[in-house]
């Protein structure tokens, strides 16, 4: 009997040993196993391209042409600078979004505000209108803008013409493009509404009450608690903006007659410019350089507004 539980000792103590995971570490384990699509996705689809793009921009590859790909330095780089579609192309990006910037920041910020007001009736469906316009397919609301916006036969300028007014070619005239894809943009504001309604609806209402207390009017009330209560929202849609803007693509392709530009280049924006370089032109190298201009200048004006985020922007938990 000693020698049999003997035996079965040293086998008991010879038997591999099965690991114990606390539940910490299964808890992590299966987290990986479900990011694990995901992180294949991004090597896959996001870094791999990201880098690929950049070796791109120092080659003179090019998908029209069978020679093999030549390593030509900083030619695609030094090429920028002396290629005027180029300047073109960005001064009209600049220009729009200074124009188009402060509108998509402003109006989201007006209509959410009046959304929020006890006194206003039918706010759900208000609320409901605005945000189903974000919903339209992109291309349908582009047709159906570039009709409105007709200098022929548009509603818009028909209705002006009831009051007089003589309407122009909004989309056709190179001094009015800029306020029709403007207008075409409002289309697209329910979207950043909701944000700034979230984003007012966690004021603290005692604030207001206070406020009321010491004679404070809706003006100064509206300026001192709210904007600097929601400006973290403010700063969020306002870098959107800007990032969307710099890849402007699909409405001045369409109304630039397939990203020709028209009328005189004013529809040219860097994206559209890319995307003719690089997909109609197939010259990817040169594509892949202009790719990453657009990427180190979203980058210098979304640090530009961090940097300045310290002076305008509060935090409650600072």
């Amino acid at each position: 009997m000693a020698t049999n539980s003997a035996v079965g000792t040293i086998a008991a103590s010879s038997a591999p040993k099965t690991r114990s995971f606390t539940l910490e570490q299964q808890q992590q384990r299966w987290g990986w196993i479900f990011l694990s699509p995901w992180i294949i996705g991004f090597f896959a689809f996001t870094f791999f391209p990201i880098v690929a793009s950049l070796v791109f921009s120092f080659t003179d590859f090019n998908l029209s042409k069978s020679e093999e790909i030549h390593f030509i330095g900083l030619t695609n780089w030094q090429r920028l600078f002396t290629d005027p579609s180029v300047s073109q192309s960005l001064s009209v990006t600049l220009v729009f979004m200074l124009m188009a910037v402060p509108i998509s920041v402003l109006l989201p910020l007006v209509l959410a505000t009046l959304l929020n007001s006890k006194y206003l009736v039918g706010k759900r469906i208000f609320r409901t209108l605005f945000y189903m316009t974000y919903m339209v397919p992109t291309i349908s609301a582009i047709f159906v803008w570039m009709s409105f916006l007709n200098g022929q036969t548009g509603w818009l300028n028909r209705v002006l013409a009831i009051f007089g007014i003589q309407g122009p070619g909004w989309l056709g005239d190179k001094s009015y493009v800029f306020p029709g894809l403007i207008l075409m943009g409002i289309w697209g504001a329910g979207n950043a509404m909701l944000t700034m309604l979230a984003g007012l609806q966690g004021v603290p209402t005692d604030l207001y009450e206070a406020a009321r207390v010491d004679g404070a009017g809706p003006f100064k009330v509206w300026r001192s608690i709210t904007i600097p209560m929601i400006s973290p929202v403010i700063l969020y849609n306002l870098v959107l903006s800007v990032i969307g803007l710099l890849q402007y693509f699909v409405v001045p392709y369409v109304v630039g007659d397939a990203g020709q530009g028209r009328p005189d280049n004013m529809t040219l924006f860097t994206n559209v410019y890319l995307y003719k370089t690089a997909f109609t032109l197939q010259d990817m190298g040169y594509g892949a350089t202009l790719a990453w201009l657009i990427l180190i200048i979203a980058m210098v004006i979304t640090g530009a507004i961090f940097f300045s985020a310290r002076f305008w922007v509060y935090y409650s938990g600072e």
